[in-house]
């Protein structure tokens, strides 16, 4: 097979690569969330992934973003697809609200983003009326999948303001910084604009993991999920979604996180045996055919 096919294999498996990446993050916060709090869990991940970067960018003589601007546009989106994101779902859930509620209110991305689009306009920011069908039936596929979660999640599984105002935060992070990277980030190479990204959300972090007072319990479980949230999730998963936003068009990559629950569900079923309903595979086949809507190339306009 030629260079050319195996780039072009590449780009086309990409995103399915970063839904599966992804989607692991339920399943981490299942390991290592009653070993740490969210905060001291997540700087610890921050530094442990630039340490990792940094030897990367080193020896492969990896070249800096050139100007402050760049650094500037570059901390923005760590602080937000970073600190805000992943700190505002699990400190939901640390606070006690449920997986499948947390998935949900996060899983409102995508339409967020089409509405941003469609108010700014702008030729990448057109959303087609086919586009919009399939934002809808994803979110109702979305809803189908997280159902079996309501309720489910035990005694401390329950909404209130705090938890809310948590995952509410991450919702609009993840949607800013999405439309954030996709106005003002130029392109560079993704290892130094994701060690920019998670130096920034490290300093952000960093003084609220200081003022937690729960103690971290180092133990297999929990340094099995940071070894997995260090090398798959921000090397592997972040990277992804940074040429992912790069590439594409914001609508059509932020409606790739309806797929995640989905496949975490298959997942959980496969590692945990968490059982799956009808009406959750009825969600996955509509979250698929929605995302499939979105991410469709329009036919090209015949002249004939």
């Amino acid at each position: 097979m030629s260079a050319p096919s195996q780039d072009n294999g590449w780009l086309r498996a990409m995103p399915w690569v970063f839904v599966l990446i992804w989607s692991t993050g339920f399943i981490v916060a299942r390991f290592g969330m009653p070993h740490a709090p969210p905060m001291k869990f997540l700087a610890v991940r921050y530094a442990l992934s630039i340490l990792c970067f940094l030897p990367w960018i080193w020896v492969a003589r990896v070249k800096w973003p050139t100007n402050r601007t760049q650094w500037l546009h570059l901390s923005v989106t760590g602080v937000l697809m970073h600190a805000g994101y992943l700190g505002g779902v699990w400190a939901a859930v640390k606070a006690g609200m449920g997986s499948g509620l947390s998935a949900l209110i996060v899983g409102i991305q995508p339409v967020l983003t089409a509405i941003w689009l469609s108010a700014m306009g702008g030729a990448d920011g057109r959303v087609s009326r086919r586009q919009w069908g399939g934002l809808l039936l994803g979110f109702a596929g979305l809803l189908l999948v997280v159902s079996r979660k309501f309720g489910s999640g035990g005694p401390g599984d329950h909404a209130n303001w705090i938890n809310l105002s948590f995952a509410v935060l991450a919702l609009f992070s993840i949607t800013a910084g999405t439309l954030y990277q996709k106005r003002f980030v130029k392109p560079c190479d993704v290892r130094s604009a994701n060690s920019v990204q998670l130096m920034a959300a490290l300093v952000v972090t960093l003084p609220l993991a200081l003022i937690e007072t729960e103690a971290v319990q180092w133990n297999g479980e929990l340094m099995g999920a940071m070894a997995w949230s260090v090398l798959g999730l921000t090397l592997g998963g972040s990277s992804l979604l940074y040429i992912l936003i790069q590439r594409g068009a914001a609508a059509q990559v932020s409606s790739l996180m309806y797929l995640v629950p989905p496949c975490t569900a298959l997942i959980a079923f496969v590692l945990f045996g968490e059982p799956i309903s009808l009406i959750t595979v009825a969600g996955i086949a509509l979250t698929g055919f929605g995302v499939s809507l979105v991410v469709r190339s329009p036919k090209p306009v015949s002249n004939g």
